[in-house]
């Protein structure tokens, strides 16, 4: 689905000019399709059908209250990493039954905070942070409900800041070890084993990894069943569904589902998946106004008004994002670099990249950012963070205001 577009030689957002939304909202800004992101969602979880299922979408890729609460009308359950991503899940109008939690680091008063407000699901990253889950249930006189992150050793083939199911990763138990931590597990008072759970990485462009993972843990499935036959509910497949950025040709909702299915169907359990890209990646960009043009001997700079602490994911990742004219161009291509503002050399949306000619005020569209974008946003060189737009139709609503210079120094003290 794709809801970015021409029209009549302008760029558009569903029904919506995109040169309107950046007259009206300033830039940068951040403009998200509200059909694409449902849409997306509706496409993963028809797909399933056949098997009892939770689309729980992974609110680290982007946590804006109105995306969120859109998802939740949809039907989406929730993948959180902290208090804070529950905390916003609720306050949008998620059901918290319909949450797990991942992550390495939970803290006590971050479980005892899911615990109360009845999690479904926590997924446990190692043995350390098994003991404290009792310990917490024990002191709040209830089982904390759990599934093992099991680490399968799998290569997902992707870049290696987002490949988590190998054996030098920081997440997940072993394989090998996974059986033995079960039983400790089926020991301790305040657990009950509600599940196994796996993720391998993010932006996974093939079926193939997650086919090899799944079959490598029906046999530790059989295993936990012998367990826990009483308490046993859900296999977590995990998420990193990727998306195109540039040519990638990734799976569709179906053909991922006509692959892993037929592993799963037989289990007796509640699939659960945690995609997060694959629902918002698409359905996000990044507009920005040129400020100048810089040319010398060597190079051709468009330095625009955005910069990496508004979308850090080129530096960080090596990351390809597609740049575009909001006014249709068809000059002739020239290489140029599009920088940022920040005082840093690695502050680039893209290096010897064939654009059009462009001029000072100007806009670009920088796509495929509604995933990772805004969510790892900061305000570094003290520059207040985008605004958020989100387009349904023709209507098109701010979701988050533009911070402000007083923004910047708000819960500061001078000393």
């Amino acid at each position: 689905m794709n809801t970015f577009q021409y029209r009549r030689g302008e760029l558009c957002c569903e029904q919506v000019p995109v040169q309107q939304l950046a007259e009206k909202f300033g830039t940068p800004l951040y403009v998200y399709s509200r059909n694409h992101i449902v849409g997306q969602f509706t496409a993963l979880d028809q797909a399933l059908q056949s098997v009892e299922h939770t689309v729980c979408y992974a609110v680290k890729a982007n946590s804006n209250l109105a995306i969120l609460s859109a998802l939740a009308k949809a039907g989406a359950g929730f993948d959180i990493v902290s208090a804070g991503e529950l905390y916003r899940v609720i306050h949008a109008g998620g059901d918290p039954t319909k949450c797990v939690f991942s992550g390495v680091g939970k803290t006590r008063e971050e479980i005892e905070y899911a615990l109360k407000l009845g999690i479904y699901i926590f997924n446990v990253e190692s043995e350390a942070e098994l003991r404290q889950l009792s310990a917490v249930g024990q002191r709040l006189r209830r089982r904390a409900p759990i599934a093992l992150r099991v680490n399968p050793h799998v290569d997902p083939d992707t870049h290696h800041h987002i490949a988590t199911g190998k054996k030098e990763s920081k997440f997940g138990i072993s394989i090998e070890r996974a059986l033995a931590v079960y039983q400790e597990a089926s020991r301790l008072p305040g657990i009950e084993i509600r599940g196994v759970q796996m993720h391998i990485g993010s932006q996974i462009t093939r079926v193939t990894p997650f086919v090899q993972a799944t079959r490598k843990l029906l046999k530790l499935m059989a295993q936990v069943r012998a367990l826990a036959p009483a308490t046993l509910q859900s296999f977590d497949i995990g998420g990193g569904l990727g998306i195109c950025y540039k040519d990638q040709t990734p799976p569709t909702a179906q053909q991922f589902a006509a692959k892993v299915l037929p592993l799963v169907k037989n289990t007796g359990l509640r699939l659960l998946i945690e995609p997060g890209r694959f629902i918002v990646g698409n359905g996000g960009s990044l507009i920005t106004r040129v400020v100048y043009i810089k040319k010398t001997p060597v190079k051709t700079f468009v330095i625009t008004d955005a910069a990496m602490n508004d979308l850090i994911r080129p530096v960080l990742y090596d990351s390809y994002h597609e740049i575009l004219p909001v006014r249709q161009s068809r000059s002739r291509k020239r290489k140029v670099d599009v920088v940022g503002p920040v005082c840093e050399s690695g502050d680039f949306f893209a290096k010897d990249r064939p654009l059009p000619e462009v001029n000072a005020g100007d806009l670009l569209s920088v796509m495929s950012a509604g995933a990772y974008g805004m969510g790892m946003a900061s305000n570094y060189n003290s520059r207040p963070r985008p605004a958020e737009v989100l387009v349904n139709g023709r209507r098109a609503t701010c979701v988050r205001r533009r911070e402000t210079l007083a923004d910047l120094v708000r819960g500061e003290d001078r000393g």
